[in-house]
């Protein structure tokens, strides 16, 4: 009768001690992937943003190149005019202070 529970006992830990490590290690990698994909996630909303704030940039200048487009020539000098100043004076990226183009 001995035998029977010793051979028992030997192969719950023969079989059962890998099974245990298998299940952890699985249980990690599952847990780095679910981990790895939020950051993805996350870059990718990032990077979404970024292209709607581009997209409205984009969608504004188009507006007003519409505008200057459809009116009459005497307010289409003025607004290029307008323009032309606005694009001379440029913020530094470092210091938040304008400098002079020119």
């Amino acid at each position: 009768m001995m035998g029977g529970v010793t051979a028992v006992f030997l192969a719950l830990i023969i079989v059962g001690l890998p099974v245990i490590f298998l299940m952890l290690l699985a249980n990690r990698f599952f847990r780095f992937r679910e981990r790895k994909l939020e950051v993805e996630a996350l870059n990718a909303a990032e990077k979404a943003a970024q292209y709607a704030s581009r997209s409205a940039e984009l969608e504004q200048r188009v507006r007003v190149l519409e505008q200057i487009v459809t009116d009459g020539g005497a307010q289409t000098a003025a607004q290029i005019e307008a323009l032309r100043e606005h694009s001379k004076v440029r913020p530094r990226s470092a210091g938040g202070k304008t400098e002079q183009i020119g």
